[in-house]
């Protein structure tokens, strides 16, 4: 059976009246999707109240029909409240009861929380479909459903009417390996810890490689802490994903953008508009001069205008009011000052004589004008020719520079506030029982290690333009994890760690990611260096009207270097996405390489490079020198990572790739 079908119901009165509110589908849709083995297919997603014959009516209709699934889960209603009766809709349906898969799931839990206890769970056969019920938890629901998720596939060939004897043939033991399980129950991971840490080398380009001797398969699972080091996972239970598609799952599970009001100054310079914005007003708002001069009336009627004319009035440009003009008066005006009503023309100063003052010389009593032809608009900024009113000076999407042109734009319009999207603030935190403030007197101690990552990775965060909060250091301990991260989240809206990802009994933030915050981790491992179990999830959270979103984690490697690769080549691009910068990420390059490089047979390798504008009008690339991903040495001048391919050759001198420019391009002209 190759192409399994589920459906879910969700049961929940507050999700039937408000959808959003409910996340617990998503998340079973995706452990069906991603750790079914390929096997599964979501063909319906319900939401109906606490409703005992709504519950019955949506099962039936799926069950009873000619295109019955092959299981139906159900999540929320199993609990002792009042209104709790989704075991009692659902056991009057089934025609055989499956107790075992019931004890399964609450052994699972039970494994994490004396709690579990307190649910109902129901599983059972109706027709040729199996129904089990989960806790409306979406925590609890995920990892019952994950704790049997390998056996359903057998258990549906035998509802749908399979023959046992031939099923069985090849004993337990070839069911446990068709099904991918072993004699040890349990479905969890753990990781572990990758340390900070500094080191110096020579300019080879090579990476000090891990030796495994043993496959995956060999090793138990478990992302349980309290079971200790004999239980825990000693392989990745998480796919190996190509950077790509890391990215990907990036653009598709980062929170939409936030609209917020903003006030026009300098607070808006790396905004993106959320709207078009229009001119409320004309600019300039009035007929102006842009010489130093003096309006005139020009002749209609092909006359001269030259000769002597009194000097009638004055315009500056300051405010106030200015007496009409008359035909054979002028009037002096200064750049930028409103023309007299009246008149037509200006006259540059340099076009006339003065000819007489007043008595006590103090100012002008008459001027000849020197000009010949004056025409009508002559040396006039006329009413709208910047800005016309009402049209459109800035579109959605274009992002408030510091260069200061749309700034100016939206102040000359009077715009004393925008909408734009809001950029999220950034937590960062460093993890570990080692990790000591680099700042700290004193000789470090054995086993100690300066936190280099904090520091550098709030640096990077605050050069794009971000607000950062300082979390601190975490340690090595689940529950203080746990209170870190929580905290953390009342106060930003990303948070970004460093270290505790690999597969070390003191690697802790993905189990408390996923069992104690009810995450989801979208990928946890990369085929890069550096950077390979680098991690992004999301976490649902309340704000304070109850309503419920995600927001994101990202969880990078311990060693420095990683930590600073993947914050531009997966961070970045979410935290654009997330404060509607397009297009998001670091900016491609095409670069010409200075000398060999050699490729890593398995994974792609994002190098530390310096890449220089040549007098050629060529793009340079050269190394940094050693890349091991503990030398933050390799960092320093760096300003591209070059984009280098797996694969068993040498890439050669004057080759052409890929790069992403991290910082200012370098020019030989510089130095000239």
């Amino acid at each position: 059976m190759s192409n399994l079908k589920t459906a879910i119901l969700i049961v929940s009165t507050t999700a039937s009246k408000d959808p959003s509110t409910d996340s617990s589908g998503g998340i079973l849709k995706d452990v069906f999707e991603r750790e079914g083995g390929g096997q599964w297919e979501v063909v319906d997603i319900r939401i109906v109240g606490d409703e005992v014959l709504d519950i019955q009516r949506t099962i039936t209709g799926w069950t009873d029909g000619a295109e019955s699934p092959n299981v139906i889960i159900t999540t929320g209603g199993t609990g002792f409240a009042v209104h709790d009766s989704t075991p009692e809709a659902v056991t009057p349906l089934l025609h055989k009861q499956a107790p075992g898969l019931v004890h399964g799931m609450l052994a699972a839990s039970l494994a994490v929380t004396p709690f579990a206890l307190m649910s109902r769970p129901v599983a059972g056969v109706r027709h040729k479909t199996i129904i089990l019920t989960l806790p409306g938890s979406p925590k609890g629901a995920r990892e019952n459903l994950q704790s049997i998720l390998k056996l359903l596939p057998h258990a549906c060939l035998q509802a749908a009417g399979a023959d046992s004897r031939t099923l069985h043939a090849g004993g337990v033991k070839k069911l446990e390996k068709d099904a991918g399980v072993g004699a040890t129950p349990g479905h969890f991971h753990s990781h572990a810890h990758s340390h900070h840490g500094h080191s110096h080398g020579g300019h080879n380009h090579e990476h000090a490689m891990p030796i495994r001797h043993t496959a995956p398969a060999e090793n138990p699972k478990s992302n349980d802490p309290s079971l200790g080091p004999t239980r825990r996972n000693r392989s990745s239970p998480y796919p190996m994903l190509s950077v790509d598609e890391a990215i990907k799952l990036i653009k598709e599970h980062t929170p939409a953008p936030k609209i917020v009001t903003a006030k026009v100054d300098g607070t808006l310079v790396g905004c993106v508009l959320a709207e078009d914005v229009t001119a409320t007003e004309a600019v300039p708002a009035y007929r102006a001069s842009i010489v130093d001069g003096y309006a005139v009336i020009a002749p209609e009627d092909g006359g001269s205008s030259k000769g002597v004319f009194p000097v009638a009035s004055i315009s500056h440009a300051t405010p106030g009011e200015i007496p009409e003009l008359k035909p054979g008066q002028i009037t002096r005006i200064t750049t930028g000052a409103p023309l007299p009503p009246g008149a037509t023309s200006v006259v540059m100063v340099e076009d006339t004589v003065l000819k007489t003052m007043t008595d006590d010389g103090s100012e002008e009593k008459e001027v000849e004008i020197l000009a010949e032809d004056v025409k009508s608009a002559e040396n006039i900024r006329e009413i709208g020719s910047d800005i016309k009113k009402d049209s459109v000076i800035l579109r959605k999407g274009e992002e408030i520079s510091a260069i200061g042109g749309e700034l100016g734009l939206l102040a000359s319009v009077g715009r004393a506030k925008v909408m734009v999207y809001k950029k999220p603030v950034i937590g960062v935190l460093s993890t570990g029982d080692e990790i000591i403030e680099h700042s700290r007197d004193g000789e470090l101690r054995l086993g100690e290690v300066r936190d280099c990552n904090r520091p550098t990775i709030m640096s990077a965060a605050r050069g794009w333009g971000f607000e950062v909060v300082d979390l601190g250091i975490a340690r090595d301990k689940s529950r203080h994890l746990e209170e870190t991260l929580r905290n953390g989240f009342r106060k930003v809206d990303v948070i970004i760690t460093s270290g505790g990802v690999s597969m070390g009994e003191l690697d802790l933030l993905k189990p408390t990611i996923e069992r104690s915050l009810g995450g989801t981790i979208h990928f946890g491992r990369v085929s890069m260096k550096p950077g390979k179990p680098t991690t992004f999830a999301t976490v649902p959270v309340k704000n304070n009207t109850g309503e419920r979103f995600e927001k994101v984690i990202f969880s990078l490697p311990g060693n420095p270097v990683s930590a600073i690769v993947t914050f531009h080549l997966f961070v970045l691009p979410s935290l654009h996405q997330a404060s509607g910068i397009a297009p998001a990420g670091l900016p491609k390059i095409q670069v010409t390489l200075d000398h060999e490089f050699r490729l890593d047979p398995q994974r792609a390798e994002y190098h530390r490079a310096i890449v220089t504008l040549g007098r050629d009008g060529v793009i340079h690339a050269s190394s940094t020198g050693g890349q091991r991903s503990s030398r933050v040495g390799s960092l320093k001048s760096a300003n591209a990572l070059i984009c280098l391919p797996a694969g068993k050759e040498t890439l050669s001198k004057g080759s052409k790739i890929e790069a992403l420019l991290m910082g200012k391009l370098k020019s030989e002209f510089d130095t000239l």
